[in-house]
C-alpha cells in the first residue's frame, strides 16, 4: 500500500526560534514544544490572531514598515478611533432599520416628542459625512493610500455621497411645518431612505467573513438570521399600515379579526403583525388572520413571491453550510463500503482487507487536519524553516548521522517527509529493495521474517530508529518486513535524494558508510556470542556489505 504523505502535527514556528532550535544539540525525544510568537509580536493562539485581508500592503520597493502618515488634519482609515467610531455607527444603523418601519406604520399619530431620538441619529450620521471628506481611501488599482483632499472630495461627490445626504435628511421634522395631510404623508415616506444605510451592516459582514478571528458558519448564520428577521419586520410593518388606512378597518385582515385594533396596545397590533408575517414566510397559514380586501391580497401575493426568492437564498446557504461539513464524512463511509465491498469481491485476506480499512480511516483523519496542504503553499524557504525546526534534534540523534556536520543534516531534514502509516500496515516488505529510507518518530514497528514458510516476529523497532537502511545503503533486497504495530508518525527520504547530498558532501558520506558498517560489525559479534540455533546467518549473509 502506499503510504500517506501528510506533514506531522505539531506546531509551527519560524524567525529567531526555529534557528536556535537548529543551532542547538537538541536530543532525539519528541517533546512538545511551547507556543512561540508570531510575524507580528503576538501570541500565536488563534484568538489573538490578526485580520489581514484589510491591511494596507506597501508599494514594491517600499523600504518602510510602517503604515503611510496621511496628510495633517486627515484622519488615517487604520486609525483605532475611527474604527470605533464606524462601529458606533453600524449600532444606530440597526436602529435605524427598526424603527424606520415601525414608526412609518405604527406611531404616525404619535407627538413630536419621540423623533426627537431620530433627530439626534441623523446627526451622528451628518458629522459621519463631514467626516468621510477627511478620510484618505485606498484606490481599487494601486492599492495605495490616497490622502490628496481633492481626490477624496470628488470621489466621494461622485459615488455615495448624494444617498447618504438623503438619507441623513430630517423629513419627519420638516413635515410637522405643513397642514397638508397629503404633504406630511409624502414627506414621512422619505424616511425610508435610511434604509439606504443598511449598506453598512453588509459590509460589516464581508469583513467578518474574511475575519479569521471569527468563525466563518457563525457569522454567515448570523447574516442569514438578520436578512430574515428583519424581512419579517418590514412586511408585518407594510401590512399593518395597509389594514390601518383602509377605509373600512372591519374589511382588513387584522380588522376582521380585532374589530377596535386601532384602540388595542402597540405590543399587540406589532405582535399580530409579526405573527402574520411569520405564518406567510412560512406558508403555515392562512386560517385566522388572511386578506380581507384587493389591496392586502396584492401586497400579499408580492409577499410571497418575495418568500420565494428569500426561501430559496437561506436554503442554499444553509445546504453549503451543512454539506461543507459532512461531505467528507459521507464520502469516508462511502470509500468505506467499497473497500469492503472490492475486499468480499476479490476474496482478499482477512489481513489485508483490515490494512485497507486502516488505511482508509488514517487518510480522513489526515485530510480532516489539512496539513500537507498547508505545507504546499508556503515557499520553499519557509517549508524548509518548518521541517528544520520539526525534524533537526530528531534526525540528528540517529546513528547513521553521528558525527555529520550540521550542514549535511539541515539539506537532509530539507528534503524529509512525515508519513502516517495506519495499525499493521507494511512499511517495507522483505526481498524488495527500499527506493526510501525511514526513520521511526513515534510508534511501534514490528521486524518480520518468513521462518520455515511462516510469518515471525524478528525484532522490534523502538523510536528514533531508522528502518531500510540496510538495503539503501547496500542497495540489496531488505531482509525483514517492517510492518507498524501501531498509529506511527516516519519521516522518510528517497535513496538518491540521500545518495546525491552524500555524493555533494563525501566527508559526511564516507563518516555514514563508517557508521553503517559498525553497526553492521556489532550486529554480527552479537549474534556469534548469542549462538542461536534459527537461521540468522543467512541473514548475516545479506547484511554484509
Amino acid at each position: 500500500m502506499m503510504p500517506l504523505r501528510p506533514s506531522a502535527e505539531f506546531t509551527i514556528a519560524t524567525g529567531p526560534a526555529a534557528k536556535m532550535a537548529r543551532s542547538s544539540s537538541c536530543t532525539s525525544s519528541w517533546a512538545p514544544r511551547p507556543r512561540l510568537p508570531c510575524f507580528d509580536g503576538h501570541s500565536s493562539n488563534r484568538s489573538s490572531g490578526r485580520n489581514l485581508i484589510g491591511d494596507l500592503l506597501p508599494s514594491l520597493g517600499s523600504t518602510t514598515q510602517q503604515p503611510p502618515k496621511p496628510r495633517k488634519y486627515l484622519v488615517p482609515p487604520y486609525d483605532p478611533r475611527y474604527k470605533v467610531w464606524e462601529t458606533f455607527l453600524i449600532l444606530l444603523v440597526v436602529y435605524s432599520a427598526w424603527i424606520c418601519p415601525l414608526e412609518f406604520a405604527f406611531l404616525r399619530y404619535l407627538p413630536r416628542a419621540p423623533f426627537i431620538v431620530d433627530d439626534v441619529v441623523n446627526g451622528f450620521f451628518a458629522v459621519d459625512i463631514v467626516l468621510t471628506f477627511f478620510v484618505p481611501y485606498v484606490d481599487a488599482k494601486s492599492c495605495l493610500l490616497v490622502d490628496d483632499p481633492k481626490k477624496i472630495a470628488v470621489r466621494y461627490l461622485s459615488s455615495w455621497f448624494a444617498f447618504d445626504l438623503c438619507s441623513t435628511f430630517p423629513f419627519h421634522s420638516i413635515s410637522l411645518l405643513f397642514n397638508s395631510h397629503e404633504h406630511r404623508l409624502g414627506l414621512k415616506f422619505l424616511n425610508v431612505l435610511r434604509l439606504w444605510r443598511l449598506r453598512r451592516v453588509s459590509s460589516l459582514f464581508a469583513r467578518l467573513e474574511k475575519d479569521i478571528r471569527f468563525n466563518y458558519a457563525v457569522v454567515r448564520c448570523t447574516k442569514l438570521i438578520s436578512v430574515t428577521l428583519f424581512a419579517i419586520h418590514c412586511a408585518g410593518c407594510i401590512n399593518y399600515l395597509i389594514a390601518d388606512r383602509y377605509p373600512d378597518p372591519r374589511r382588513t385582515w387584522i380588522g376582521a379579526a380585532m374589530p377596535d385594533f386601532r384602540e388595542a396596545g402597540l405590543w399587540v397590533r406589532y405582535v399580530t403583525s409579526l405573527y402574520w408575517s411569520i405564518t406567510t414566510m412560512t406558508t403555515t397559514g392562512y386560517g385566522d388572520l388572511h386578506a380581507e380586501n384587493t389591496r392586502e391580497m396584492l401586497f400579499g401575493v408580492a409577499y410571497m413571491l418575495f418568500n420565494l426568492w428569500l426561501t430559496a437564498y437561506l436554503i442554499g446557504n444553509m445546504t453549503n453550510l451543512v454539506v461543507h461539513s459532512t461531505s467528507r464524512t459521507r464520502d469516508f463511509r462511502d470509500m468505506v463500503q467499497a473497500a469492503s465491498e472490492f475486499a468480499a469481491r476479490n476474496q482478499l485476506p482477512q489481513q489485508i482487507e483490515e490494512q485497507m480499512l486502516n488505511h482508509i480511516c488514517l487518510r480522513f483523519r489526515t485530510e480532516g487536519i489539512k496539513q500537507q496542504e498547508m505545507l504546499d503553499i508556503l515557499p520553499r524557504a519557509m517549508r524548509s524553516s518548518v521541517s528544520l525546526y520539526l525534524f533537526f534534534p530528531v534526525v540528528q540523534g540517529c546513528y547513521l548521522f553521528k558525527g555529520v556536520s550540521s550542514g549535511f543534516i539541515q539539506q537532509l531534514v530539507t528534503e524529509m517527509q512525515a508519513e502516517y502509516f495506519a495499525p499493521k500496515e507494511d512499511i517495507v516488505l522483505q526481498n524488495e529493495k527500499p527506493s526510501d529510507l525511514y526513520l521511526l518518530v513515534s510508534g511501534a514497528v514490528d521486524m518480520l521474517a518468513f521462518l520455515d514458510g511462516t510469518e515471525q516476529i524478528y525484532g522490534k523497532a523502538a523510536e528514533g530508529e531508522l528502518l531500510g537502511e540496510t538495503g539503501v545503503m547496500s542497495n540489496k533486497p531488505q531482509p525483514f518486513t517492517f510492518r507498524t504495530a501501531k498509529l506511527s508518525q516516519i519521516l522518510s527520504i528517497s535513496r538518491s535524494k540521500l545518495m546525491g547530498i552524500m555524493e555533494e558532501n563525501r566527508e559526511d558520506g564516507q563518516t555514514i558508510r563508517s557508521n553503517f558498517q559498525q553497526k553492521l560489525r556489532m550486529e554480527q559479534r552479537l549474534y556469534i556470542a548469542m549462538h542461536q540455533a534459527d537461521p540468522v546467518p543467512a541473514f548475516e549473509r545479506r547484511l554484509d556489505p
